[in-house]
């Protein structure tokens, strides 16, 4: 899980973003501790301590005293915003300003992107 040149308690905060958005940890269910993540990841908690701080800030995580911290209710979709928003400014920007300088309009981009993902379908499971 540990990736090199991305700081720990971002992998931590996304570790768990990720989890939330698979489901794998519900909204209103308890979220590992600070102390798990760190014997877990073999890191720092006061690392891992950091990163649950960044989503509870953001409000997907809230702390309940004397228990830990959990899910909050609607942090699934606030997530879903988040990342939504990020693939279009990572990859969709780039795309339509690519297609423009191509002649591209958005139906030639829905046509191309319907076949590839056709292709993609019919590929998938078979080696090369």
């Amino acid at each position: 899980m540990i990736e090199e040149g991305k700081p720990l308690f971002l992998q931590i905060s996304e570790q768990i973003e990720d989890s939330i958005l698979d489901g794998s940890l519900a909204e209103e269910s308890q979220a590992p501790s600070t102390n798990e993540l760190a014997a877990f990841y073999r890191i720092n908690p006061a690392t891992a301590a950091k990163g649950v701080a960044m989503l509870a800030d953001k409000a997907v995580l809230y702390k309940r005293r004397g228990i830990g911290m959990f899910v909050a209710t609607g942090a699934r979709e606030l997530l879903l915003g988040e990342r939504r928003a990020a693939f279009a400014d990572r990859y969709l920007d780039p795309l339509l300003a690519e297609a423009r300088t191509l002649g591209l309009g958005a139906e030639d981009l829905a046509t191309m992107l319907r076949e590839r993902a056709a292709a993609s379908t019919t590929t998938e499971g078979n080696p090369a």
